[in-house]
């Protein structure tokens, strides 16, 4: 008898020891202070881990140049944020330099639904609105995975900000004075990357990324 088809029949009969189940998809909640690079290290996620998608966020701040709406935000007048807000349809929302920012519950649990892993590029007080409905909610607390990046010293952070060019200087105070604070609440996170290059920091986040899917409460 062929000694491949006798093999193919013991292994045949042989009980599975694991039930093959979908792993819940992820809600990777992502806080860093302004010049730590998260928005880089955002696209470059994207662009490596197919399955990863971003929610994209509303805010009540114009348009700058090269952003499209419903691409890169949605861009909404204030009073329409606010009706969204008095709707409770925001799984956060902040107020961040006179302008609201915010992630629509349906934007995340949507893509949920879809099998995807939904990136949310969001401050320390977004974060916290996030695990606060996540206590109330079993699919978002068993997808939820939280990563602050961090930066070495304020003078690296100094650098960063004065070399984007974006800020004036009273500008570039209030993001200091604000980072001082975010830096703060990096305790409350799941993961610390302290950023050094824009590869090194990539291969950590996706390190994180391929553990959690693999984590055992996430398929059972």
């Amino acid at each position: 008898m062929n000694r491949f088809k006798i093999l193919n029949e013991t292994m045949e009969e042989k009980e599975k020891l694991f039930e093959v189940v979908k792993p819940q998809p992820l809600v990777i909640v992502l806080s860093a202070p302004s010049g730590a690079g998260k928005t880089t290290l955002c696209n470059n996620l994207l662009k490596a881990e197919k399955n990863v998608e971003r929610a994209i966020t509303c805010t009540t701040r114009p348009p700058r140049t090269g952003e499209a709406d419903g691409v890169d935000y949605y861009f909404l007048a204030q009073e329409e944020f606010e009706q969204k807000i008095k709707n409770d349809e925001f799984l956060e929302f902040a107020n961040v330099y006179g302008n609201y920012y915010g992630t629509l519950k349906k934007e995340v649990f949507r893509k949920i639904e879809q099998g995807k892993d939904v990136l949310l590029n969001i401050d320390v007080q977004g974060a916290a609105s996030v695990r606060e409905a996540s206590e109330k909610d079993e699919k978002l607390r068993r997808s939820l995975v939280s990563v602050f990046v961090g930066v070495e010293s304020l003078d690296v952070l100094v650098n960063r900000l004065k070399n984007r060019g974006l800020d004036d200087e009273e500008t570039l105070k209030k993001r200091l004075c604000l980072a001082k604070e975010e830096i703060k609440h990096w305790k409350e996170y799941d993961y610390l990357i302290i950023s050094a290059s824009m590869e090194e920091d990539l291969n950590r986040l996706r390190a994180i990324v391929n553990a959690e899917r693999l984590s055992v409460r996430r398929i059972i």
